[in-house]
């Protein structure tokens, strides 16, 4: 856990990093009110034994508590690939709602006959709240600007807040780049369209990013950047990057990544707002994994 000192007026940040997927959560809170709200947090998942655990999410709630901060929402950033949410278990210990952005419905549609989800409503309903672009609302005394920023996933949405921008996977630190787009309904071009849209912020507008890796020859993790930074430095982004290069860069680069270890779980789960399928008769809940054997080794 680290904290980010912001400006007088502006929002206290925790960061929670989880290193087995990667990932930053955040807990953004009023300082006037204590108002706060939980962006992209981790549900513990082991795939091998299919245990979930929720202490992950525990540090977060246990840290509002501790700061006397009442989380009043949770925001995903797009339903995440890598890792399950833990928003549910936040709401259940906080009452705070749940958002994502209002294009989750394509996403829906999209992965709902992949997993046969029968059962899966693709209007939205499982959020809350469905967040559209340009939409604004209080956190406190602050206010939350959404900013729909597809390409990755179509539903991304990046939270500016004060002078801080958090931007989900649209972007990773300069030395490593952006996030990949060949998910379904992803798009490289949409990306960099999104990508540009926040490097028109502000130069000195904080970034603040759901992952980091480690570049290479860098020895530590790091998830806050600036505008500035991202357009003198971004190793595909800077500025003088034209789109049909990021497109050209970007799709070359996808076709050579592996897919993401918890994604076929965090598929399922995340886009039913974190919830895992109700239980079968047996009191087990189970999710799918669709086989695709060749046809040379298929076992009748």
């Amino acid at each position: 856990m680290s904290a980010h000192p912001s400006p007088a007026s502006g929002p206290v940040i925790e960061a929670f990093f989880d290193e087995p997927t990667n990932t930053i959560s955040y807990l953004v809170a009023d300082p006037a009110t204590g108002d706060a709200a939980v962006i992209d947090p981790v549900l513990d998942f082991d795939l091998a034994s299919g245990e979930a655990d929720i202490r992950s999410a525990e540090r977060i709630v246990a840290t509002a508590q501790a700061r006397g901060w009442r989380i009043a929402m949770i925001l995903e950033t797009h339903a995440h690939a890598d890792h399950l949410s833990a928003a549910p278990y936040i709401k259940a210990r906080s009452g705070g709602w749940i958002g994502i952005g209002a294009h989750i419905r394509d996403v829906q549609r999209i992965f709902r006959p992949v997993f046969a989800m029968t059962d899966l409503r693709t209007d939205g309903s499982d959020f809350d709240r469905l967040i559209a672009d340009g939409e604004r609302f209080a956190l406190g005394a602050l206010t939350v600007e959404a900013m729909h920023v597809p390409g990755h996933t179509p539903a991304d949405m990046a939270y500016r807040i004060g002078d801080a921008v958090f931007v989900g996977d649209t972007l990773f630190m300069p030395d490593y780049g952006t996030a990949r787009a060949d998910f379904p309904g992803g798009d490289a071009r949409t990306l960099y369209r999104s990508i540009r849209r926040l490097l028109s912020l502000p130069g000195e507008t904080r970034l603040f990013l759901c992952h980091d890796y480690k570049a290479p020859g860098r020895d530590e993790y790091r998830w806050e950047t600036t505008v500035a930074e991202q357009r003198r430095t971004s190793v595909h982004v800077h500025d003088g990057v034209s789109e049909d290069d990021f497109v050209a860069m970007r799709e070359a680069r996808d076709a050579g990544l592996a897919v993401p270890r918890l994604l076929l779980p965090s598929i399922q789960v995340n886009i039913r707002a974190g919830r895992f399928p109700e239980a079968e008769a047996n009191g087990v809940r189970y999710l799918r994994i669709p086989v695709k054997p060749r046809v040379d080794a298929a076992v009748a």
